[in-house]
C-alpha cells in the first residue's frame, strides 16, 4: 500500500487509537506493524476474526491476556547458552500461564468463534516448564528455600550463622553502648559490623570496613565475630553457586521448549491484535463490512473515525456499480475533503480487518492500491509551488493506476489559471476513468459542474449548504452538483441589491443556466425528502395500527380458549363428584349381588364407561367430534358404539338414523347419534372372493394369564378373551389367575357361572396348575 496515502489519510492515528486497547507488548508491536491487506480472502478472514472478538464482548466477556510478556529475547538467549536470572525465568512462567488461560477460555466459550478457537489450538500448554519455574522462584522473583535440598540446607546454615553473629554483637552493644554511635547492627561489604565512635576504635578492636562522611563513626567488625563472618561468607558463596545451578537447569528446560514458546507468543500477539480491533470497534460503534473484489462501495450513515462523535456528520456513500466516479463540486470549507478522507480511511481500515463506523449492511471493496492527492503539499526546500507538488503526485498516480485502484483527488487542477486548471482536471479524470479505476474528486471550478452530465460512469455530487444560516451542513448530496452561494451570502450580509444584480448580469448565459438547473435539482430533492418523510410517518402509523389489531385479536383468542378450559374443568369436577358417588353406590350394590344375580363384568363395563366420561370444549376436539358425527354411514363402515364404548361394523340400515351393528358375536340396533365413524373398508368387485377373519380371534391363545392384574381390569380382559375364544371355536380354555388371596379366582369362577356360553368350569388338575388356574368348557 502507498506509504504517502497512509500518511495523507492519517492511518497512523487509527493505529495509535488501536494500540491503546492492546493488552500486551506483543499485541502493541503487532498493531504498529499492521497494514492494509490486498487479498480478498485474507481481508475476509481478518474481518471474521474481529467480528468473533466483538461477539465475545457483546456477551460481557473478554479474552484473558494478563501476565503475558515479550520473552522472545530471553528464550533466544536460553538457546545459546546464557543463564537466565530469576525475573526472566518468572516472566517466562507467567507468559506460559497467561497463554494457557487464554487457550482454556477460547476452548470453553460457547459463542460461535471458530477462528479464535482454531488459533487457540496452536497454543501449547507447557505445564511442566511452568511448574518447575514456579516451584523454584516465588512471585517476588526470589529463589525459594525449597528449590533444592542443598539450597534448603545452605540457607538453614546461613540463618544459624547470622543468629550467632547477631547474638555476639548484641552482647558487645549491651556492654559498650557508650562507645557506639548507635546501638544497632549493620552490614558493610556483606559483613556484620557495629558503628563505633572514632575515639573508641582501639577499645573495640577489629577490622574497619567503612566510615561515616564526617569520619567520626567507624563501621568495625569486632574480633569476636570475624571468624563467624568468614564462615557465613563461605556458606553465602555456596548458596549463590547453588542458585546459579538451579537457574541453569531452569534455563535448559526453557531452551528445550523454545519453539513451542515462540509459537505461543506469535499466536498470543495475533489474539491480542484481534481483541484490540474488537474493542476499537465497540468504542467507535462500528459495524462489520461485507468485502468484495468488484470495486463496489456502499456505506450507510458512515462517520469519519477521527472526528469527535458529537461533531461528525454521517453520510451515505455509494460508488462502483452504476457509476465508477464521483465529482464533488461546491465552495471551500463545505466538507468535500472530509468526505474524500472518509472513503479513503474506511477502505484502509476495512482492508486491515477493522470494522468501520457505519450502519450494519455496509459493503467495501478490496483495492490493490489506494492513491490520494489531498492537502497543500507546497515545499520551500524543493522550490515546488502548490500546483507543482500536486502535479508531481498526480503524475505518479497516473503511472501506477489500474482497474483495481481507488483514486482520491482533492481540488483537482487547483493552484493555476482557473480555465487551464479546469481543462486539465477534466483531462486527468478522463485518463483515470478510462483505466476503470474508482475515482472520487473534489473541485470548486464551475466548468466541471456539467462534466458529470456529459460522461458515462460518473455522477455529480455536492455538500449541502444552508443559505439561511450561511453554514455548510456537511451532508453529501449525490446527483446534485454544488452551486455557488456567493450572491445569497452577500445578500444576507447586507450587500446592496443593486450591486448584486449588476454582478449577476455579468455572468454569461450558460453559467446562469447551470445555476438555475442546480437550484431546480435542490428544490426537487427537498420536496422528495419531505414527501418521503410523510410517507414514512404514515407507514409507521399503519404498522402500529396493525400491531395493535394483531395484539387485540391474540388476546381475544387467548381469553376464549381460557374460558373453554375453565368450563371443561368445572364440568369434569362435576363428573368426578358423580363418579365418586357412583363408585360408592356400586360398592354398596356389590354386597347384594349374590341375591340380586348381577354379573360382575357388567358392573366393570359400566364403571369403565363412567371413567371415560369427560368434557371437551376446545376447538380441536369439537371439530373432530363434529366431523365424525356428520359422516354419512354405509354398510361395512367401522364405527364406535358410544353407549358401550365398543368397536363394531355396520351390517344394515333399519331407518334413516338407525343402523344394525355387529359387535363381536352380537348384533344390535343403534341410533346414528350413538355411533362415531372410524374408517371405511375398500370396495371390492363381485368377482373377488372375500374372507372375513377376526384378527384377534385368529391369533388368540388357548390360555389367558391374569396374574398381576387389578381385579376389575382382569375381569374386563377375561370377558374379551372369552368372546375371542368362542369366535375361534375353542372347546375349552385355561385361565391362569394364581393362588394369592383367592379373590381373582373367585371372580373368574363367578364370571364362568354367569356366562351363557360356559357350560362348566373346574380347577386345574395336577400338572395343569392346580388351584392357580380355572379351566372353562364351552357348549
Amino acid at each position: 500500500m502507498n506509504e504517502r496515502t497512509l500518511h495523507v489519510l492519517e492511518f497512523h492515528k487509527i493505529i495509535s487509537s488501536l494500540s491503546d486497547y492492546a493488552a500486551t507488548s506483543l499485541g502493541e508491536e503487532r498493531i504498529h506493524a499492521l497494514s492494509p491487506a490486498t487479498d480478498l480472502e485474507r481481508v475476509q478472514i481478518m474481518q471474521n476474526e474481529t467480528d468473533e472478538a466483538v461477539h465475545i464482548l457483546r456477551l460481557d466477556m473478554d479474552v484473558p491476556l494478563g501476565g503475558i510478556f515479550d520473552v522472545t529475547s530471553s528464550v533466544h538467549r536460553s538457546s545459546i547458552g546464557s543463564v537466565l536470572n530469576e525475573k526472566e525465568c518468572l516472566d517466562v512462567a507467567s507468559t506460559l500461564y497467561g497463554g494457557r488461560q487464554a487457550k482454556v477460555f477460547l476452548e470453553q466459550v460457547e459463542a460461535g468463534v471458530p477462528l479464535l478457537k482454531e488459533k487457540a489450538t496452536h497454543i501449547t500448554s507447557l505445564r511442566d516448564t511452568e511448574r518447575a519455574i514456579k516451584n523454584s522462584i516465588d512471585e517476588f522473583g526470589e529463589m525459594r528455600d525449597d528449590a533444592s535440598p542443598t539450597l534448603r540446607q545452605l540457607r538453614s546454615q546461613i540463618h544459624s550463622y547470622e543468629g550467632k553473629i547477631r547474638e555476639r554483637l548484641g552482647n558487645i552493644i549491651r556492654r559498650r553502648s557508650k562507645m557506639l554511635s548507635d546501638s544497632i547492627v549493620t552490614i558493610r561489604n556483606d559483613r556484620y559490623v557495629l558503628p563505633v565512635k572514632h575515639e573508641y576504635r582501639s577499645a573495640i578492636g577489629g577490622i574497619v570496613h567503612d566510615q561515616s562522611a564526617s569520619g567520626q563513626t567507624l563501621f568495625m567488625e569486632p574480633n569476636a565475630v570475624v571468624e563467624a563472618n568468614n564462615e557465613l561468607q563461605q556458606v553465602i558463596v555456596k548458596e549463590k553457586h547453588e542458585i546459579q545451578q538451579i537457574l541453569q537447569r531452569l534455563t535448559m528446560k526453557i531452551a528445550e521448549s523454545r519453539y513451542d514458546i515462540e509459537q505461543n507468543l506469535d499466536v498470543l500477539a495475533d489474539i491480542d491484535l484481534i481483541c484490540a480491533k474488537a474493542k476499537l470497534a465497540r468504542a467507535m460503534d462500528a459495524a462489520k463490512p461485507t468485502m468484495n473484489d468488484q470495486g463496489f462501495i456502499q456505506m450507510k450513515q458512515a462517520r469519519h473515525p477521527l472526528i469527535p462523535a458529537d461533531e461528525v456528520v454521517a453520510n451515505d456513500i455509494e460508488i462502483g456499480k452504476d457509476y465508477h466516479s464521483i465529482l464533488i463540486t461546491g465552495p471551500n470549507t463545505g466538507g468535500k475533503t472530509v468526505v474524500l478522507k472518509l472513503v479513503g480511511i474506511c477502505t484502509l481500515m476495512a482492508q486491515s480487518g477493522l470494522q468501520i463506523p457505519a450502519f450494519d449492511g455496509c459493503e467495501l471493496a478490496v483495492f490493490k492500491s489506494v492513491f490520494a492527492d489531498i492537502g497543500d503539499e507546497q515545499s520551500i526546500e524543493q522550490s515546488l509551488s502548490t500546483f507543482s507538488s500536486h502535479m508531481t503526485n498526480i503524475v505518479q498516480i497516473i503511472d501506477n493506476v489500474d482497474s483495481e485502484s481507488l483514486v482520491l483527488f482533492d481540488e483537482l487542477g487547483a493552484g493555476t489559471d482557473p480555465q487551464e486548471g479546469a481543462s486539465l482536471a477534466m483531462a486527468i479524470l478522463d485518463n483515470v476513468i478510462e483505466k476503470n479505476a474508482r475515482v472520487i474528486a473534489t473541485t470548486h471550478y464551475p466548468e466541471l459542474k456539467a462534466y458529470g452530465y456529459n460522461r458515462e460512469n460518473i455522477i455529480n455530487a455536492s455538500v449541502e449548504f444552508n443559505a439561511e444560516t450561511l453554514q455548510p451542513t456537511y451532508r453529501l448530496l449525490l446527483g446534485v452538483p454544488g452551486r455557488s452561494n456567493a450572491f445569497d451570502i452577500s445578500r444576507k450580509l447586507g450587500l446592496d441589491d443593486g450591486i448584486i444584480q449588476k454582478a449577476m448580469s455579468q455572468i454569461d448565459t450558460e453559467s446562469r443556466s447551470v445555476e438555475a438547473m442546480i437550484s431546480s435539482l435542490e428544490h426537487s430533492r427537498k420536496r422528495a425528502e419531505k414527501d418521503y418523510d410523510q410517507a414514512h410517518d404514515i407507514l409507521e402509523e399503519a404498522d402500529q395500527l396493525l400491531s395493535s389489531l394483531q395484539r387485540e385479536w391474540h388476546n381475544y383468542e387467548n381469553q376464549k380458549e381460557q374460558l373453554f378450559k375453565r368450563t371443561e374443568e368445572r364440568a369434569n369436577d362435576v363428573l368426578d363428584k358423580a363418579r365418586q358417588e357412583a363408585e360408592q353406590i356400586i360398592a354398596d350394590v356389590r354386597k347384594m349381588r349374590d341375591n340380586a344375580g348381577f354379573k360382575e363384568h357388567e358392573w366393570i363395563e359400566a364403571k369403565r364407561q363412567l371413567d371415560q366420561s369427560t368434557v371437551k370444549l376446545t376447538k380441536e376436539d369439537k371439530r373432530q367430534q363434529k366431523t365424525a358425527e356428520e359422516t354419512e354411514l354405509s354398510v361395512g363402515d367401522d364405527v364406535q358404539v358410544l353407549t358401550i364404548n365398543q368397536k363394531g361394523t355396520v351390517v344394515d340400515r333399519v331407518k334413516k338414523n338407525e343402523f344394525v351393528v355387529q359387535v363381536g358375536m352380537m348384533k344390535m340396533t343403534v341410533g346414528r347419534k350413538n355411533l362415531q365413524f372410524l374408517s371405511r373398508q375398500k370396495p371390492f368387485s363381485e368377482t373377488e372372493t372375500v374372507t372375513t377373519v377376526d384378527s384377534s380371534a385368529a391369533h388368540v391363545k388357548q390360555e389367558l394369564d391374569l396374574r398381576g392384574e387389578r381385579y376389575e381390569d382382569a375381569l374386563h380382559r377375561l370377558e374379551k378373551y372369552v368372546d375371542n375364544a368362542l369366535l375361534a371355536n375353542y372347546p375349552s380354555v385355561t385361565i391362569i389367575h394364581g393362588k394369592g388371596t383367592g379373590a381373582l379366582r373367585t371372580g373368574v369362577q363367578q364370571f364362568a357361572d354367569s356366562h351363557p356360553h360356559v357350560t362348566s368350569h373346574r380347577s386345574g388338575r395336577e400338572g395343569e396348575g392346580g388351584s392357580g388356574v380355572t379351566v372353562m368348557e364351552f357348549a
